[in-house]
């Protein structure tokens, strides 16, 4: 077993360190011949728009800066369709906005979205009624439905994945350059369901000062048709980098720098159960340029949060890391603030953000996984607090989402009950806010900003 750091790195050298959360693909030459597909095709992203994303990250990190990072849980090759992205893009657009004109400071926005199809598992078997299958592990690698077949490792499947990624990315580029994202068009951006919502309505009368505020400027005699800002965005792709053959064989050397990115996504992150200092994730990530980031769970040590940060970002790059805490509302008090005290009395320059879902998931009597958008909102507060007593910025919210009505995550002013899940629980791994919900927190997180 190789030692982190004492070697030359390559794209493959993850393969001499462990490796968490890998299929067990059943034939090798069928997974190689993907591989290789996947190895020819065209980079999905490219090195100067990663590095505009870490120049971005590092102006957060200085406090000048906010990162909404927001998407599915898993996306779907099923659920796949334009207006699924448009309404998800929406959302992210809105709350780009409450965040903005609330708190005056820019909104860096990435999406949870062209690249997230695979998911870690707590166990690598699932078992219904006696039967014994592969656990499933995100549309990337096997099929939802429970039977043998469909839960079947398919390599054949990482090429799909290539190319649904690749025409999503091409219908985000043309919304958000090509005039959807356009300031002057803020009421568009609404959706029906969410404007009979308080947070519509809200929304709404921020769209009204918007247009005022617009207008105001064109009465000064400013041209708007000229200015880049208001009539486009950028925007950003982000997925967690957990199978690792499929971020190998999209890892490209750039030509202008000579330094090695994986252009699966501009930002990757190592999730909870993966990110082991002497792991094959941290290995990997540790060689590409890309902006990396880092989920921190309860169990997280002042120790693994330093060497990680050591690992990743030896040369203490701003804008390289994101740290993603993901305490649970009950535990971020005692977790959180020993951490953050640790990575800056290290003077590492990183970007504290609250993944404020995964740490607050539990199964309702109903018997669905869900989430109580109180324990969401909680937890964000005691993110708040926390970098409030070290002395940090609070620099991002990392939150699962949908456009869809859905009913999956319980409360939120437009209240979702207990018996309400079933009507509309359409997620394939993990429960997400709805439009109503994800707007409503960001009114609150534009609160605290302020506050």
């Amino acid at each position: 077993m190789s030692e982190p750091g004492n070697h030359d790195w390559t794209p493959d050298s993850w393969r001499d360190f462990s490796a968490a959360q890998q299929p067990d693909w059943p034939d090798e030459k069928e997974l190689e011949r993907s591989l290789d597909q996947v190895r020819k095709f065209p980079p999905l992203v490219f090195a100067g728009e990663a590095r505009d994303l870490t120049q971005a990250l590092a102006a957060v990190s200085e406090g000048q800066g906010f990162l909404l990072q927001a998407g599915d849980c898993a996306e779907s090759f099923d659920a796949f369709s334009a207006d699924s992205i448009r309404d998800k893009l929406k959302v992210i657009l809105q709350m780009a906005v409450a965040l903005t004109y609330s708190t005056g400071v820019p909104t860096v926005k990435v999406g949870r979205i062209a690249g997230q199809f695979t998911k870690p598992r707590s166990s690598p078997i699932e078992e219904r009624n006696g039967v014994e299958l592969p656990s499933f592990r995100g549309d990337t690698v096997n099929d939802f439905a429970f039977d043998a077949d469909a839960r079947r490792p398919d390599p054949t499947r990482l090429v799909r994945a290539y190319h649904q990624s690749a025409a999503t990315l091409n219908l985000i580029r043309a919304f958000t350059k090509g005039g959807f994202a356009d300031l002057a068009k803020v009421h568009a951006w609404n959706l029906e369901f969410v404007g009979r919502s308080p947070a519509g309505r809200r929304y709404e009368a921020l769209a009204a000062e918007i247009d005022r505020a617009l207008r105001f400027m064109a009465a000064c005699g400013i041209d708007l048709e000229t200015e880049s800002h208001l009539r486009q965005v950028d925007f950003f792709t982000a997925h967690e980098a957990l199978l690792l053959d499929y971020e190998e064989a999209l890892t490209r050397r750039d030509s202008l720098s000579g330094d090695w990115y994986d252009c699966s996504a501009h930002l990757l992150w190592i999730g909870e159960r993966t990110r082991m200092i002497d792991g094959a994730h941290i290995e990997f990530l540790a060689g590409v340029e890309n902006p990396i980031g880092v989920k921190l769970g309860p169990t997280a040590t002042p120790d693994d949060a330093v060497g990680i940060c050591e690992r990743l970002n030896p040369n203490r790059r701003p804008g390289r890391i994101v740290l993603y805490s993901r305490m649970g509302a009950d535990k971020i008090d005692i977790a959180l603030p020993p951490l953050i005290d640790a990575v800056q009395r290290s003077g590492h320059p990183v970007v504290w953000a609250c993944d404020p879902m995964h740490g607050n998931t539990f199964v309702h009597s109903s018997g669905y996984k869900t989430r109580h958008f109180d324990d969401v909102m909680r937890e964000l507060r005691g993110f708040f607090a926390a970098c409030r007593a070290v002395g940090v910025w609070p620099g991002g919210v990392h939150v699962e989402l949908t456009g869809e009505d859905v009913t999956e995550c319980l409360g939120g002013a437009e209240e979702v009950l207990g018996d309400q899940l079933e009507q509309r629980y359409e997620t394939m791994c993990d429960p997400r806010l709805n439009a109503q919900q994800a707007l409503d927190l960001a009114f609150q997180v534009a609160e605290m900003l302020r506050d």
